[in-house]
Order: structure tokens, then sequence, then C-alpha cells
């Protein structure tokens, strides 16, 4: 199988791949954007993109994309994360640092504490990060231990990251239904017809008077104009459960749009981390 994802090599994307299918080869890509175009030409069977990052929330490229091209949800792997300072010479000739926006946020207490007046400048990825830093003493990286093993870089300081509990979820994109199992999720995106007092509270009531959890609520711009919202909703189950398959036949009723991105296996494998 081939996997489309975040490149360059070192990235945590990549590890959530090698998490998902050890076997897998990995095309990289330079942004989530060219992830999913080349899934859609056919250049990858499937690709694995970041969802959500347990500090810093959503991660807004990948649910647009989700929506504007209906694609589908077969998998989720989750990476626990661990940034790390890296550098090629010694520490006192670094004068400014690069990774991620989301990493920067991550550790941004960390660099405020032990590099004052040093500035963190944003980068596609930990990876291309890690790559400047392998050009020159006077850069740093903000990225993983694997980047380092990778471009030969020096280890300053292990998890350094606001808290040890940072996870990122990924989904794994593809063509075919996966396959039940006693441990599903199901993602859906809502449009309501109009934006009016008890609109969500209506839908959400269809799956709590069916006793169905729901792992996640989300709302986003509806990408219309002001006060139209479409909301993600991750159910905890399969489709094909009697409830919930009901469940969502009454929503459809309600809504303007339901869009099913599918069923797939949670991944519990974080929890014991």
């Amino acid at each position: 199988m081939t996997i489309g994802t975040l490149g360059p090599k070192g990235t945590y994307s990549g590890q959530a791949v090698r998490q998902y299918d050890l076997n897998a080869e990995i095309k990289y890509y330079e942004t989530i954007t060219d992830v999913i175009d080349a899934f859609l030409r056919g250049e990858v069977d499937c690709v694995v993109v970041p969802a959500e990052n347990s500090i810093e929330g959503s991660v807004t490229t990948t649910l647009d994309l989700l929506a504007k091209h209906h694609l589908k949800i077969v998998g989720e792997t989750i990476v626990h994360i661990r940034h790390c300072l890296l550098f090629k010479g010694k520490i006192e000739d670094v004068k400014m640092i690069y990774t991620h926006p989301q990493a920067k946020e991550q550790c941004s207490n960390y660099v405020r504490k032990n590099f004052p007046g040093i500035k963190v400048y944003d980068d596609s990825s930990t990876a291309s990060a890690a790559q400047k830093a392998l050009t020159t003493n006077h850069i740093a990286a903000i990225a993983s231990e694997e980047a380092a093993r990778v471009y030969g870089l020096k280890i300053f300081a292990k998890d350094i990251q606001k808290v040890n509990g940072n996870h990122t979820r990924f989904f794994v994109i593809g063509r075919n239904i996966s396959v039940s199992t006693k441990h599903d999720k199901t993602s859906i995106l809502v449009f309501p017809k109009e934006n009016r007092a008890g609109a969500l509270y209506e839908i959400l009531g269809e799956f709590a008077q069916r006793n169905i959890d729901l792992s996640r609520i989300e709302s986003r711009t509806a990408g219309k104009k002001l006060n139209e919202y479409m909301f993600f909703i991750d159910i905890k189950g399969n489709m094909n459960n009697p409830k919930i398959h009901k469940a969502l036949q009454e929503v459809e009723k309600q809504v303007e749009k339901i869009i099913i991105f599918g069923s797939y296996q949670e991944d519990r494998s974080y929890e014991e981390v």
C-alpha cells in the first residue's frame, strides 16, 4: 500500500503512517492540501493527515477539505507528540528557532523560559525545520527525536511541550469501507437548515434519546456568510448499528445536508501511554 502524508521524512505524520501500516510505502507532500490532491489524483492508495491535537485543538484545513470533497475516513491513529530542541553546532550559537506553528505554541513556555529573546519562526513542518537546522549553526529546530536521527542533529532537550499528555489524532482517508469492529467511531458533518434557537439541540436529541455516546462536537463556519455553521460530530459506534442508523435517518430529515464520512476502528492505544 502507498500512503501519502506530510513531509519531509521525519515528521510526526510519517510516524502516524508507520503506526497505521508498518509496511506501507510513504510518499511525502508539503501541505495537507497537497496530500489530499495527490489522493484525489490517484497517486496514492490512501492518506494520513492530522485532524486534532489535544493541546491546540482541530486542524481546520483537514476538516474543511473533508467537507469540500466528501472524503471517506477509513481509520484513525493517535501519536504521542514528544517535541525536542535540535541543533547542529553549539547551542550558544543559536540565534533563531524554526518549527511548525502548532509545535511553536505547544512549546512556547519552554522557549520563553530557556531562550528569551530568540524568535521562533513558522515552518511547513517540524521535519522541514530540522532540515533548516542542518544547514547552519545559527538555527535550532523544534521537532521529533526521529527527525534528529534522520538529519543527524543533536538533541539539546526532550519533552519540551507544555504537557506530556500531548497527542495528535490523524485521520486515514481512503476509498474502501472499513470492517466493523467492537470499538468503532462514525464521523459525520451536518448543515442545519437555519440558524435558530434549538436547532443543534434537536439534532443532538436524536442521539441522546437512543443513548448514543458522542465523543466530539465542533462547529465551523459554513463558508457562505456569518452566523451559518456546520457541525462535525464523532459518534461512538458503527453507522450500521440499528440505533445509530435510525438516528442518522432522523437527523437527515431535520437538516439541510448530512455528510457521513464513514465508520472506522477507534485507536485506543494512546490511553495506555
